[in-house]
């Protein structure tokens, strides 16, 4: 199928503090898992999918995560990388996008660097397009149920509706479904953005009021890695395929 867009912006601009001591010397998307540097996981899923075009935000270790992706490049030419400086000032994941957007098309894939996933019958880009409607929507969210979030210890972000419509968890509760770090992104989301660092969530919080904050439920595994500990169990699942 068509995808809704050749182009991602991949986050790879923060601290990782998490990851540390992994992090210290070393910016968290060079950390490797089953061998592979996490960014890697990711990148080899947009070759896989047909996405043709990268946008790498940096800023912690940023020459190290720079020279990495220009080997990545030389290996795969059919992903063209182009970077995002932040070396200035880390902007965080919304400040990212609206720092970015002038190398981003209209509407274009988001994902964190630190992902990794395995897809079910189609991959998450091609999921994401076909439940895609720019008319309704300003982003839609790839969420993933608790039986398929591997590491994942916290209580849930999200509600949707029988429109698929996202509600946050409301505190000292328990939510369905967790953000997986992938999205795609309508220029729309980013109007009238503040200036300097901001989250998302600021934007996902305006959507969500103007009920254009959508989700899909991804349809495979999902795997959070955020610190050191989660690295061995990772790698024994992936090998269990």
């Amino acid at each position: 199928m068509t995808l809704a867009s050749d182009t991602a912006m991949v986050m790879a601009a923060g601290l990782g503090k998490r990851m540390r001591p992994l992090s210290t010397t070393r910016p968290k998307p060079l950390v490797k898992v089953g061998g592979k540097a996490l960014i890697d996981w990711s990148l080899d899923r947009l070759v896989e999918a047909g996405i043709r075009r990268a946008v790498v935000n940096v800023h912690y270790l940023a020459d190290a995560l720079e020279a990495h992706l220009a080997q990545y490049g030389r290996r795969q030419p059919d992903l063209a990388i182009t970077v995002s400086d932040e070396r200035s000032l880390l902007l965080e994941t919304g400040g990212g996008m609206v720092r970015a957007q002038a190398q981003l098309p209209d509407p274009f894939f988001c994902l964190n660097s630190d992902n990794i996933w395995l897809d079910g019958p189609r991959t998450v880009f091609a999921e994401l397009s076909s439940a895609w409607d720019p008319a309704r929507m300003d982003a839609l969210l790839l969420v993933v149920r608790h039986p398929a979030a591997h590491g994942h210890e916290g209580k849930g972000d999200f509600h949707l509706d029988p429109l698929g419509r996202i509600s946050r968890r409301r505190p000292g509760r328990v939510a369905p479904f967790i953000y997986t770090g992938i999205q795609l992104v309508s220029h729309r989301l980013l109007r009238e953005a503040p200036e300097g660092p901001f989250s998302t969530n600021l934007l996902w919080t305006r959507a969500m009021e103007e009920e254009r904050l959508f989700g899909w439920v991804h349809t495979g595994q999902w795997f959070e890695v955020g610190t050191p500990q989660a690295i061995a169990p990772t790698e024994a699942l992936l090998s269990r395929g």
